[in-house]
């Protein structure tokens, strides 16, 4: 990781948290975000420097909101959350432990938390139990993050669920989709957290559930509803992510000997660099831009301008370019369709189905 630690240059290493590392999952393919955030290199900051911040951040409405809410939930012993626990995952009616982490000492809170799910899950005691903001760990890189999910419930049988708990709305059985794949790719890395500490411990990390329950308020009121939501497929993206990034020699070994992202703070704390020459040094790692970047990314302007300049202005949303293969733009994918574009390397079969697809579309209009 000395080659990270060269990125970095003398920029103070930025942790990792739990939104942070989520992220990671919304664009796998990356080259420039993993070794970005595997250097620990604070990405707001460079784009502030470059000249393209991004709006990324709560309100100060929305953090007082969600406080509240996540208040209320948690109100006496977890009242409302354990009604909802009993009615969703069947805990027992009868009253349930609940151990409130959050009051150790920060110093003890780790370890304390290691001691708790060893215990509950050796002793595999019958009484569900909530575990309210434990501190799970996760290996970033070579580098340690805390985290700290809102709380954890233990089912009878055996089963940890993470349980988050968010302050938008559910309207009508409905919520927003952006704002759920959010959230799940969050609660995905707290479960990855707690199996990998159950394994450190010599239990089965199975025995965390791939389903979370998510709590949000119902409709315009405070009234909190729960649901389970399947992180499967974050969890499995997640942990590719965190394989491609514990193995970055092969990407940096790709890059100029002498290539840093360093800002060069100086003694105020500002970034004193050039713009342009820290801009030419991004350019050196390849970039995969997409527009869901600018919901996930703090240099998603920056990446914009460059495709925009490179003259990718039509580019798909990365799910259908992967649904396409790795086809990136609306021109390739309708060159490909109408046969004016031929197919690189590997792109035959998708080449294929776009011209059915043409086919097919012609003889509807006909």
């Amino acid at each position: 990781m000395n080659r990270l630690d060269a990125l970095r240059g003398t920029t103070q290493q930025k942790p990792h948290d739990a939104r942070a590392i989520a992220a990671l999952a919304a664009n796998p393919g990356c080259t420039r975000r993993a070794l970005m955030d595997g250097a620990g290199i604070d990405k707001d900051a460079a784009a502030r420097h470059l000249g393209f911040p991004a709006p990324f951040g709560q309100s100060p409405f929305a953090i007082t909101r969600g406080n509240v809410f996540e208040s209320l939930v948690k109100a006496d012993g977890c009242a409302e959350l354990l009604r909802m626990l009993r009615e969703l995952l069947g805990l027992p009616v009868a009253e349930v432990a609940y151990h409130d982490v959050e009051n150790v000492g920060a110093h003890l809170r780790h370890a304390h938390t290691r001691a708790l799910f060893d215990r509950a899950a050796r002793d595999g005691l019958d009484a569900g139990t909530v575990y309210d903001h434990p501190l799970l760990s996760l290996e970033i890189a070579g580098h340690t993050a805390y985290l700290e999910p809102d709380v954890v419930a233990f089912q009878v049988g055996g089963r940890f669920h993470i349980v988050e708990i968010k302050s938008f709305a559910v309207i009508d059985g409905q919520a927003d989709p952006a704002a759920v794949a959010a959230a799940a790719r969050q609660a995905a890395v707290y479960v990855l957290a707690l199996r990998r500490l159950l394994q450190e411990l010599g239990h089965d990390p199975l025995r965390v559930a791939h389903d979370v329950v998510l709590v949000c308020p119902e409709n315009f009121a405070n009234r909190p509803v729960a649901t389970l939501v399947d992180v499967r497929r974050q969890l499995a993206v997640l942990q590719r992510q965190l394989s491609r990034m514990t193995g970055l020699d092969s990407l940096v070994a790709d890059l100029p000997a002498d290539l840093s992202f360093d800002l060069l703070p100086g003694e105020d704390g500002l970034p004193t660099r050039p713009p342009a020459e820290l801009a030419d040094a991004l350019r050196r790692a390849t970039a995969r831009y997409a527009p869901d970047c600018l919901s996930a990314c703090d240099l998603c302007f920056f990446c914009r301008d460059e495709a925009r300049q490179e003259g990718a202005s039509d580019l798909l949303g990365r799910q259908v370019r992967d649904e396409l293969g790795g086809v990136a733009s609306v021109a390739e994918a309708l060159g490909l369709a109408d046969g004016t574009r031929d197919p690189a390397e590997g792109q035959e079969e998708i080449a294929r189905l776009l011209r059915n697809a043409e086919r097919l579309r012609q003889e509807c209009l006909a």
